[in-house]
C-alpha cells in the first residue's frame, strides 16, 4: 500500500472519532435520511470542496460535479441529479458554481486536441462562438479567460431554467432558487454573478414552455 493510501484510511478513521466526539448520534442521525436545501452543480476540480467552501455540513448540499460545470441537456447523469434533488428531495436553491482557472475552460479556448474531453468541451466552445466578439475584445488573456469563466456560469444557469424539471416545479409552486457563482482558487471568495431565476415568468421566446 502506498503512504498516501494508509494516510487517508487513517484520516478517516480520526474524522469518525472527531465527529462522535462532538454529538454521538452523528452518524445515526445521518443515516435516517437527508433533506439538504441546496444543489450544488459544480466543476470536478479537486480544488473546489463545495462544503468547505460554503461551510456547510454532511447532509446540507446534494452535489453534482464534473469538468467545467455543464449543464448538458442530454446528460442523463446530470438529468437524474436534478430531478431527483428537485422532486424527491425538494431542494429550494440551485448553485452553479464554476472557478478562476478552470482547465476545462481554458482547454476550451484552444486548439490542441486534449482526449474524449473534446466532444464535452465543445459545449464550451459553442459559447465561445456565440460571445466571440466580446470575449476577443478583452485587453489581455487573462482577462478572456476570467470572462469566458464568467459567461459559462451563466449559461449553465440558463440551461437549467430551460428544463422542463425546473419549469414543472415553478409551475406547481414549488420554491425554486438558481444562482450563479464563480469561486476565486487564490482568494477563497465566491463571486455571485447576479444571474438568478425563481419562476417560469422571467423565461422568455422558444424556452418559456407551456406547462
Amino acid at each position: 500500500m502506498s503512504e498516501f493510501y494508509t494516510k487517508i484510511l487513517e484520516n478517516n478513521k480520526k474524522w469518525v472519532e472527531d465527529q462522535l466526539k462532538v454529538d454521538p448520534d452523528f452518524f445515526n442521525d445521518l443515516a435516517r435520511g437527508q433533506n439538504p436545501p441546496l444543489l450544488w452543480i459544480g466543476c470536478s476540480d479537486s480544488r473546489v470542496p463545495p462544503n468547505d467552501i460554503t461551510g456547510t455540513k454532511a447532509g446540507e448540499v446534494f452535489i453534482h460535479r464534473n469538468i467545467a460545470n455543464l449543464v448538458v441537456h442530454t446528460d442523463m447523469n446530470m438529468l437524474s441529479v436534478l430531478d431527483y434533488s428537485v422532486n424527491v428531495l425538494k431542494v429550494t436553491h440551485v448553485i452553479v458554481c464554476g472557478h478562476y482557472g478552470c482547465g476545462g475552460v481554458k482547454a476550451a479556448m484552444g486548439n490542441a486536441s486534449v482526449g474524449i474531453i473534446d466532444n464535452w468541451l465543445r459545449n464550451i466552445k459553442d459559447t465561445y462562438r456565440i460571445y466571440q466578439e466580446e470575449l476577443e475584445a478583452m485587453p489581455s488573456e487573462d482577462e478572456k479567460f476570467n470572462k469566458l469563466v464568467e459567461i459559462n456560469v451563466k449559461e449553465q444557469v440558463f440551461n437549467l431554467a430551460k428544463t422542463s424539471i425546473v419549469q414543472n416545479a415553478w409551475a406547481n409552486g414549488q420554491k425554486l432558487y438558481l444562482h450563479g457563482w464563480v469561486y476565486g482558487l487564490n482568494s477563497g471568495y465566491v463571486t455571485d454573478l447576479g444571474v438568478n431565476f425563481s419562476s417560469n415568468d422571467e423565461l422568455k421566446g422558444v424556452f418559456k414552455l407551456d406547462i
